[in-house]
């Protein structure tokens, strides 16, 4: 179940007045409209808000003949700026880590209409203290953010004292239940009108306060609107649970497949077989150089036909090479997908224009193994060959006694990622070197116990794989 989509489902069916029924003796919205229009032209005499520059005052309800989409007959169509006091934007004085009150700003409000106080910014400015401080039920608007994520709204619940910052506009509403707008200021309806208005510029778009003041809302009677948000916060509520309960799953699924790999490459997964020739053979007949140790003195002990090596005895040498003829498939860190652990796609360069880090020789069966920042886990099996790798990574050739699935999930295996993180060296781009993996004790089992292991990782990684796929469905 896509919980994402569930929840647009149900806001995009509330403010099309398909959520809850319609009573036939609740107020219509457009004499609630007429009450807003009074109120806020007392608001304006008493000198509390300006008049809006658009237009004179008026005393009818406006018709709008191109409308969004069909609402009820008891429902009306109205801009933002006929049912607010007015859009104002925030201070635009920056804030540090310490002060008398907190600022909000546009990375605190989240992508489902809430705020986060997690990482506040602090404000002791006392003219700004005065001139922007939220009260309670204040609908905060992102005008600049990214093209996804400008116009995204949340509301302020008086948690605690706080101004806004100047990314931000204030939405203060009249007689119209800012949870409402809010449910409104979520909907796909309103993330496509967003798109549509908003300008772009490098790395950024913005909605500015002039065309927010223009965005349609369809507004219910009053007792609709009590209605709708508690409908909506019922079926959010819901929502959350089963996403929560995903998210565990999902935590879990990751948690059984890193146990099974630490299973598999400490000989806890398949049971061994005596007669397996033992893997120190295997490893003295194909590699004389190898150095050999049954025990790598801080690790758990290893079955008896098992021996530790270290990665210069187990992989090929690594071969440097140019790429040749009119263009070539380069593998970098942008091909890695470092959830799934593979390679998304190669990018196809013309040879002319090979980046100079683009050297690294690899084949079909090599596993390349990023040595910038490990702990993001940009590993990922080669499954074709002709292929250039940049030098970033270490490729991992397994040598005939290592099976190349076999290889794949012990390097990404926690003993492996972990153990090769504590080398990192380097500020901004921590990182580890070749002799740190040509140095590491790899854990290595007799070659069919190799193959009997690869067989029983997939076995399970496939029944897991179907659980997560069907959370995703």
């Amino acid at each position: 179940m896509d919980t994402k989509k569930l929840r647009q489902k149900i806001l995009d069916l509330a403010i099309h007045g398909k959520l809850v029924p319609q009573d036939p003796n609740d107020e219509p919205a457009s004499v609630l409209l007429e009450r807003i229009k009074a109120e806020k032209e007392r608001l304006i005499k008493e000198g509390k808000i300006k008049r809006s520059k658009k237009s004179a005052k008026t005393s009818d309800t406006p018709h709008y003949e191109n409308v969004p989409f069909e609402i009820p007959e008891n429902w009306v169509w109205c801009k933002l700026e006929d049912i607010i006091c007015e859009l104002k934007y925030g201070t635009s004085e920056k804030s540090s880590s310490v002060g008398k009150i907190a600022v909000l700003r546009m990375g605190n409000i989240t992508n489902i209409g809430t705020i986060d106080y997690s990482n506040l910014a602090y404000s002791s400015n006392d003219e700004d203290i005065k001139q922007y401080s939220l009260k309670k039920d204040d609908l905060l608007f992102n005008r600049t953010n990214s093209s996804d994520w400008v116009g995204k709204t949340a509301i302020y619940k008086e948690e605690q004292p706080a101004i806004y910052a100047g990314y931000l506009i204030r939405i203060r509403s009249i007689l119209i239940s800012p949870d409402y707008l809010n449910i409104v200021m979520n909907s796909s309806y309103y993330r496509n009108w967003c798109y549509n208005v908003k300008t772009d510029a490098v790395n950024q778009s913005n909605i500015n306060a002039q065309k927010l003041s223009q965005l349609m809302i369809p507004v219910p009677p009053s007792r609709e609107q009590d209605k709708i948000i508690a409908e909506i916060t019922k079926w959010i509520s819901l929502i959350d649970a089963i996403r929560n309960s995903k998210e565990d799953l999902q935590a879990t699924i990751k948690q059984a497949k890193s146990k099974i790999l630490d299973l598999a490459i400490h000989g806890k997964l398949v049971p061994q077989d005596p007669t397996d020739e033992p893997a120190s053979e295997l490893l003295k007949r194909i590699n004389l150089k190898a150095e050999i140790t049954c025990d790598n003195g801080h690790s758990r002990k290893l079955p008896q036909n098992w021996c530790w090596a270290k990665g210069m005895f187990i992989f090929s040498p690594m071969k440097s090479v140019r790429p040749t003829g009119e263009t070539f498939q380069y593998i970098d860190i942008d091909s890695i997908d470092n959830v799934r652990q593979t390679i998304k796609e190669t990018k196809v360069i013309r040879s002319s224009n090979a980046p100079s880090r683009a050297s690294r020789y690899t084949q079909k069966g090599d596993v390349v193994f990023s040595m910038v920042r490990p702990y993001l886990r940009n590993i990922a099996k080669v499954c074709f060959n002709d292929c250039i790798a940049s030098t970033g990574f270490y490729v991992c050739s397994p040598l005939d006694m290592l099976h190349p699935e076999f290889c794949y999930y012990l390097m990404i295996s926690d003993y492996v990622v972990n153990g090769l993180n504590q080398f990192m060296k380097g500020d901004n781009s921590p990182s580890i070197n070749k002799g740190d993996i040509d140095n590491w004790l790899f854990p290595l089992p007799p070659f069919a116990e190799q193959q009997r292991i690869v067989a029983k990782i997939e076995e399970l990684f496939s029944t897991l794989d179907n659980i997560q796929k069907a959370l995703e469905a």
